[in-house]
């Protein structure tokens, strides 16, 4: 029951919604098969929106990192300073376009395991944008995400 809490919290803080109106100057990136959203990216924003409410993950404590390959990802989350608070995930994932769909094969949430997650991913400078639903019935998942990453280099 931590696990699935802990993993709840974690994807809930990751998660946005939110639209911004002010206008960005900014050069979005196409991602053509694959070779724009490979790398390894930090976590800078998180918002998860529910039926009812709005929560933006406070990172000033922890840091999360995502790494892409060809056609894996992995995930890891640290709470700085303690040993605290780690864990981890990951999978294969198909890019098409900016449709990037996940299958989490490796978590410690049994209920999470092996479910796709369909996202929409935009690349603006060296920004990774990740938004969309979480929907997993078997672990009481149903919420809107927004995550923003920048390129560790």
């Amino acid at each position: 029951m931590y696990n699935i809490m802990m993993v709840l919290g974690v994807l809930a803080t990751l998660a946005s919604c939110g639209k911004k109106e002010k206008a960005e100057v900014t050069i979005s990136t196409p991602i053509e098969g694959g070779n724009g959203i490979m790398g390894t990216w930090k976590l800078i924003y998180g918002e998860v929106k529910t039926k009812d409410s709005l929560e933006v993950k406070d990172l000033s404590n922890t840091e999360f990192v995502k790494i892409l390959n060809e056609d894996h990802f992995a995930f890891f989350n640290q709470v700085k300073d303690t040993a605290d608070g780690f864990y981890g995930g990951g999978g294969k994932y198909v890019l098409d376009g900016d449709t990037y769909v996940e299958r989490l094969d490796y978590v410690g949430v049994k209920e999470l395991r092996g479910h796709e997650f369909t996202f929409n991913v935009e690349i603006k400078g060296d920004t990774l944008i990740q938004s969309g639903v979480e929907d997993v019935p078997e672990a009481g998942i149903k919420r809107h995400i927004v995550e923003k990453y920048i390129r560790i280099k």
